[in-house]
Protein backbone atom coordinates (compact mmCIF):
# COMPACT_ATOMS: atom_id res chain seq x y z
CA UNK A 1 0.00 0.00 0.00
CA UNK A 2 1.44 3.47 -1.37
CA UNK A 3 1.62 5.67 1.52
CA UNK A 4 0.03 9.13 1.29
CA UNK A 5 2.19 12.55 0.51
CA UNK A 6 2.28 14.60 3.72
CA UNK A 7 0.12 17.76 2.70
CA UNK A 8 2.86 20.90 2.90
CA UNK A 9 1.69 23.08 5.40
CA UNK A 10 3.34 25.79 3.93
CA UNK A 11 4.47 26.71 0.30
CA UNK A 12 6.89 28.70 -1.77
CA UNK A 13 3.18 30.81 -2.81
CA UNK A 14 2.50 31.57 0.63
CA UNK A 15 6.22 32.81 0.97
CA UNK A 16 5.51 35.20 -1.80
CA UNK A 17 1.97 35.70 -1.09
CA UNK A 18 3.38 36.82 2.96
CA UNK A 19 5.52 39.46 1.83
CA UNK A 20 3.50 40.87 -0.31
CA UNK A 21 1.49 41.53 2.16
CA UNK A 22 3.77 42.65 4.98
CA UNK A 23 4.91 46.27 3.86
CA UNK A 24 0.67 46.71 4.23
CA UNK A 25 0.71 44.67 7.64
CA UNK A 26 3.55 46.45 8.70
CA UNK A 27 1.85 50.09 8.14
CA UNK A 28 -2.02 48.54 10.19
CA UNK A 29 0.04 47.48 13.00
CA UNK A 30 1.66 50.57 13.13
CA UNK A 31 -0.77 53.23 12.09
CA UNK A 32 -3.64 51.72 13.36
CA UNK A 33 -3.16 48.95 16.26
CA UNK A 34 -0.50 50.28 18.49
CA UNK A 35 -2.80 53.89 18.75
CA UNK A 36 -5.51 51.87 20.23
CA UNK A 37 -3.62 52.27 23.10
CA UNK A 38 -4.54 55.74 23.44
CA UNK A 39 -7.99 54.42 23.74
CA UNK A 40 -7.49 54.93 27.59
CA UNK A 41 -7.15 58.66 27.13
CA UNK A 42 -10.88 58.34 27.14
CA UNK A 43 -11.21 56.96 30.77
CA UNK A 44 -8.28 59.33 32.18
CA UNK A 45 -7.62 62.94 33.23
CA UNK A 46 -4.95 63.48 30.55
CA UNK A 47 -2.22 65.94 31.60
CA UNK A 48 1.02 66.55 29.87
CA UNK A 49 3.96 65.31 31.68
CA UNK A 50 7.13 64.56 29.89
CA UNK A 51 6.68 62.20 27.33
CA UNK A 52 3.09 60.52 25.82
CA UNK A 53 3.50 57.27 27.50
CA UNK A 54 4.20 59.31 30.65
CA UNK A 55 1.49 61.61 30.43
CA UNK A 56 -0.88 58.73 30.03
CA UNK A 57 0.24 56.61 32.78
CA UNK A 58 0.59 59.82 34.98
CA UNK A 59 -3.23 61.12 34.52
CA UNK A 60 -5.48 59.87 36.80
CA UNK A 61 -8.38 57.74 36.34
CA UNK A 62 -11.66 59.05 35.76
CA UNK A 63 -13.56 56.19 34.64
CA UNK A 64 -16.79 57.47 32.64
CA UNK A 65 -16.81 61.27 33.97
CA UNK A 66 -15.32 61.85 30.40
CA UNK A 67 -18.54 60.65 28.71
CA UNK A 68 -21.01 62.07 31.11
CA UNK A 69 -19.52 65.56 30.69
CA UNK A 70 -19.53 64.93 27.02
CA UNK A 71 -23.28 64.51 27.30
CA UNK A 72 -23.90 67.23 29.70
CA UNK A 73 -22.97 69.00 26.96
CA UNK A 74 -26.18 71.25 26.12
CA UNK A 75 -25.16 71.46 22.55
CA UNK A 76 -24.18 67.40 22.04
CA UNK A 77 -27.72 66.75 20.79
CA UNK A 78 -27.72 69.47 18.31
CA UNK A 79 -24.15 68.12 17.28
CA UNK A 80 -25.49 64.24 16.70
CA UNK A 81 -28.47 65.22 15.25
CA UNK A 82 -26.71 67.40 12.56
CA UNK A 83 -24.51 64.41 12.29
CA UNK A 84 -27.05 61.99 11.81
CA UNK A 85 -29.02 63.75 9.22
CA UNK A 86 -26.15 64.77 6.72
CA UNK A 87 -24.91 61.72 7.05
CA UNK A 88 -28.49 59.97 5.68
CA UNK A 89 -28.80 62.31 2.87
CA UNK A 90 -25.44 61.96 1.77
CA UNK A 91 -25.67 58.36 2.27
CA UNK A 92 -28.78 58.60 -0.37
CA UNK A 93 -27.62 61.23 -2.33
CA UNK A 94 -23.96 59.20 -2.40
CA UNK A 95 -26.24 56.40 -4.21
CA UNK A 96 -28.41 57.65 -6.56
CA UNK A 97 -26.47 60.50 -8.41
CA UNK A 98 -22.99 58.43 -8.94
CA UNK A 99 -25.57 55.16 -10.04
CA UNK A 100 -27.53 57.33 -12.51
CA UNK A 101 -24.79 59.39 -13.95
CA UNK A 102 -22.73 55.98 -14.62
CA UNK A 103 -25.92 54.12 -16.19
CA UNK A 104 -25.79 57.46 -18.81
CA UNK A 105 -22.13 57.25 -18.73
CA UNK A 106 -22.39 53.70 -19.80
CA UNK A 107 -25.00 54.83 -22.30
CA UNK A 108 -22.64 57.17 -24.11
CA UNK A 109 -21.86 55.32 -27.79
CA UNK A 110 -18.90 58.13 -28.11
CA UNK A 111 -15.96 56.61 -25.55
CA UNK A 112 -13.86 59.62 -26.06
CA UNK A 113 -16.74 61.69 -24.75
CA UNK A 114 -17.38 59.24 -21.98
CA UNK A 115 -13.99 59.77 -20.98
CA UNK A 116 -14.23 63.23 -21.18
CA UNK A 117 -17.06 63.37 -18.70
CA UNK A 118 -15.52 61.07 -16.51
CA UNK A 119 -13.02 63.28 -15.91
CA UNK A 120 -14.83 65.99 -15.59
CA UNK A 121 -16.37 64.80 -12.58
CA UNK A 122 -13.96 63.18 -11.00
CA UNK A 123 -11.38 65.31 -10.89
CA UNK A 124 -13.08 67.59 -7.72
CA UNK A 125 -12.44 64.09 -5.49
CA UNK A 126 -8.76 65.41 -5.75
CA UNK A 127 -9.24 69.03 -4.49
CA UNK A 128 -8.69 69.98 -0.59
CA UNK A 129 -10.92 71.26 1.06
CA UNK A 130 -9.28 74.46 1.83
CA UNK A 131 -8.85 75.37 -1.64
CA UNK A 132 -12.34 74.28 -2.38
CA UNK A 133 -13.54 77.02 0.61
CA UNK A 134 -11.52 78.98 -0.63
CA UNK A 135 -13.07 79.15 -3.99
CA UNK A 136 -16.72 79.35 -1.91
CA UNK A 137 -15.16 82.24 -0.07
CA UNK A 138 -14.58 84.09 -3.55
CA UNK A 139 -18.21 83.55 -4.43
CA UNK A 140 -19.62 84.04 -0.90
CA UNK A 141 -18.22 86.79 0.89
CA UNK A 142 -19.83 89.37 1.54
CA UNK A 143 -17.45 92.65 0.79
CA UNK A 144 -15.96 90.86 -2.61
CA UNK A 145 -17.77 87.90 -3.08
CA UNK A 146 -18.59 87.24 -6.89
CA UNK A 147 -22.27 86.67 -5.60
CA UNK A 148 -22.90 89.87 -3.97
CA UNK A 149 -20.84 92.21 -6.66
CA UNK A 150 -23.45 90.44 -9.15
CA UNK A 151 -26.15 91.43 -7.18
CA UNK A 152 -25.32 95.02 -6.44
CA UNK A 153 -24.99 95.84 -10.72
CA UNK A 154 -28.29 94.20 -10.91
CA UNK A 155 -29.48 96.50 -8.04
CA UNK A 156 -30.25 93.95 -5.52
CA UNK A 157 -28.88 94.21 -1.51
CA UNK A 158 -25.91 92.50 -0.20
CA UNK A 159 -26.59 89.02 1.33
CA UNK A 160 -24.11 87.80 4.42
CA UNK A 161 -24.17 84.00 3.85
CA UNK A 162 -22.18 83.14 6.16
CA UNK A 163 -25.08 84.21 8.49
CA UNK A 164 -27.86 82.41 6.97
CA UNK A 165 -28.60 78.97 8.84
CA UNK A 166 -31.22 78.10 6.07
CA UNK A 167 -28.68 78.27 3.59
CA UNK A 168 -26.38 76.04 4.60
CA UNK A 169 -27.92 72.20 4.90
CA UNK A 170 -28.73 72.53 1.07
CA UNK A 171 -25.26 73.95 0.15
CA UNK A 172 -23.32 71.70 2.43
CA UNK A 173 -24.67 68.18 0.81
CA UNK A 174 -24.79 70.05 -2.45
CA UNK A 175 -20.51 70.72 -2.31
CA UNK A 176 -20.25 66.63 -0.64
CA UNK A 177 -21.63 65.41 -3.70
CA UNK A 178 -20.24 68.14 -6.35
CA UNK A 179 -17.00 66.57 -4.46
CA UNK A 180 -17.35 63.31 -3.96
CA UNK A 181 -20.20 61.80 -6.73
CA UNK A 182 -16.95 61.01 -9.15
CA UNK A 183 -15.27 58.31 -7.23
CA UNK A 184 -18.69 57.16 -6.50
CA UNK A 185 -19.82 56.83 -9.94
CA UNK A 186 -16.32 55.71 -11.32
CA UNK A 187 -16.82 52.32 -9.15
CA UNK A 188 -20.52 51.94 -10.44
CA UNK A 189 -19.33 52.18 -13.99
CA UNK A 190 -16.60 49.95 -13.76
CA UNK A 191 -19.26 47.40 -12.08
CA UNK A 192 -21.22 48.35 -15.11
CA UNK A 193 -18.54 47.56 -17.68
CA UNK A 194 -18.19 44.31 -16.12
CA UNK A 195 -21.44 43.11 -17.44
CA UNK A 196 -21.75 40.73 -19.95
CA UNK A 197 -22.62 42.69 -23.19
CA UNK A 198 -24.66 39.45 -24.82
CA UNK A 199 -26.98 39.88 -22.32
CA UNK A 200 -28.38 43.31 -23.59
CA UNK A 201 -28.13 41.70 -26.96
CA UNK A 202 -30.35 38.76 -25.85
CA UNK A 203 -32.93 41.45 -24.27
CA UNK A 204 -32.87 43.85 -27.20
CA UNK A 205 -33.85 41.15 -29.33
CA UNK A 206 -36.32 39.73 -26.94
CA UNK A 207 -37.70 43.66 -27.43
CA UNK A 208 -36.66 45.32 -24.16
CA UNK A 209 -36.38 49.03 -24.77
CA UNK A 210 -33.84 50.75 -22.68
CA UNK A 211 -35.13 51.49 -19.44
CA UNK A 212 -36.36 47.83 -19.59
CA UNK A 213 -32.30 46.88 -19.99
CA UNK A 214 -31.32 49.05 -17.02
CA UNK A 215 -34.10 48.11 -14.92
CA UNK A 216 -34.31 44.21 -15.64
CA UNK A 217 -30.10 43.78 -15.99
CA UNK A 218 -28.05 47.08 -15.16
CA UNK A 219 -29.53 47.22 -11.65
CA UNK A 220 -30.00 44.01 -10.70
CA UNK A 221 -25.78 42.78 -11.96
CA UNK A 222 -24.91 45.82 -10.06
CA UNK A 223 -26.67 45.55 -6.82
CA UNK A 224 -24.24 43.68 -4.93
CA UNK A 225 -21.83 46.75 -5.42
CA UNK A 226 -24.45 49.20 -4.54
CA UNK A 227 -25.45 47.21 -1.29
CA UNK A 228 -21.31 47.12 -0.67
CA UNK A 229 -21.59 50.95 -0.68
CA UNK A 230 -24.35 51.33 1.11
CA UNK A 231 -23.11 48.81 3.84
CA UNK A 232 -19.71 50.71 3.93
CA UNK A 233 -21.34 54.72 4.12
CA UNK A 234 -23.76 53.31 6.77
CA UNK A 235 -20.81 51.97 9.14
CA UNK A 236 -19.74 56.28 8.75
CA UNK A 237 -23.11 57.31 10.20
CA UNK A 238 -21.62 59.12 12.85
CA UNK A 239 -18.89 60.33 11.25
CA UNK A 240 -18.58 63.23 9.00
CA UNK A 241 -16.09 64.96 6.68
CA UNK A 242 -14.53 67.23 8.81
CA UNK A 243 -12.83 69.62 5.92
CA UNK A 244 -16.56 70.03 4.68
CA UNK A 245 -17.85 71.03 7.80
CA UNK A 246 -15.24 73.05 9.75
CA UNK A 247 -12.85 74.91 6.41
CA UNK A 248 -16.00 75.22 3.85
CA UNK A 249 -18.43 77.53 6.72
CA UNK A 250 -15.04 79.13 7.92
CA UNK A 251 -15.95 78.14 11.30
CA UNK A 252 -18.43 80.43 11.88
CA UNK A 253 -20.44 81.01 15.07
CA UNK A 254 -23.27 81.97 13.74
CA UNK A 255 -23.88 78.96 11.88
CA UNK A 256 -22.91 76.50 14.50
CA UNK A 257 -26.48 75.03 14.92
CA UNK A 258 -26.59 73.81 11.50
CA UNK A 259 -22.84 72.44 10.56
CA UNK A 260 -21.39 71.47 13.84
CA UNK A 261 -20.68 67.92 13.84
CA UNK A 262 -19.05 65.30 16.18
CA UNK A 263 -16.05 65.74 14.28
CA UNK A 264 -16.11 69.36 14.21
CA UNK A 265 -16.87 69.02 18.20
CA UNK A 266 -13.77 66.88 18.65
CA UNK A 267 -11.36 69.53 17.12
CA UNK A 268 -12.99 72.06 19.02
CA UNK A 269 -12.74 70.34 22.36
CA UNK A 270 -8.58 69.19 21.50
CA UNK A 271 -8.18 72.92 20.75
CA UNK A 272 -9.54 73.88 24.25
CA UNK A 273 -7.19 71.23 25.74
CA UNK A 274 -10.05 68.88 27.19
CA UNK A 275 -8.27 65.93 25.72
CA UNK A 276 -10.33 63.63 27.63
CA UNK A 277 -13.71 64.95 26.83
CA UNK A 278 -12.65 64.40 22.48
CA UNK A 279 -10.77 61.16 23.06
CA UNK A 280 -14.66 60.03 24.95
CA UNK A 281 -16.46 61.32 21.50
CA UNK A 282 -14.05 59.64 18.79
CA UNK A 283 -14.29 56.36 20.90
CA UNK A 284 -17.92 56.54 21.24
CA UNK A 285 -17.90 57.27 17.53
CA UNK A 286 -15.78 54.40 16.63
CA UNK A 287 -17.81 51.57 18.79
CA UNK A 288 -21.41 53.08 17.37
CA UNK A 289 -20.25 52.64 13.79
CA UNK A 290 -18.90 49.59 14.45
CA UNK A 291 -21.95 48.19 15.79
CA UNK A 292 -23.87 50.40 12.58
CA UNK A 293 -22.31 48.38 10.40
CA UNK A 294 -22.57 44.57 11.68
CA UNK A 295 -26.12 45.58 12.38
CA UNK A 296 -27.02 46.78 8.48
CA UNK A 297 -25.07 43.77 7.38
CA UNK A 298 -27.27 41.77 9.83
CA UNK A 299 -30.38 43.41 7.96
CA UNK A 300 -28.95 43.06 4.19
CA UNK A 301 -27.96 39.44 5.21
CA UNK A 302 -31.28 38.54 6.48
CA UNK A 303 -33.01 39.93 3.12
CA UNK A 304 -30.19 39.29 0.51
CA UNK A 305 -27.95 36.92 2.31
CA UNK A 306 -25.54 37.06 -1.16
CA UNK A 307 -25.18 41.06 -1.16
CA UNK A 308 -24.04 41.14 2.55
CA UNK A 309 -20.07 41.74 3.39
CA UNK A 310 -19.68 39.07 5.77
Amino acid sequence: MALKRKKRIWSRDDTEYTLLALPTTVWYFLFCYVPMFGVIIAFKDYRISGSFINSIIGSRWVGFDNFKFLFSNPDIWVIIRNTLLYNVAMIICGIVIPVSLAIIISELRNGRLAKVYQTILFFPYFLSWVVVSTVVWAFLSYDMGMINMLALDLGFSQHNWYTDRAFWPGFLIFMSQWKGVGYGTVIYLAAITSVDKTIYEAAIIDGAGKWQQIRKITLPMIKTVIVLMFILSAGRIFYSDFGLFFQVPRDSNSLYRVVYTIDVFVYKQLRSSTVGMASAAALLQAVISCFTILLVNQIVKKIDADSAMI
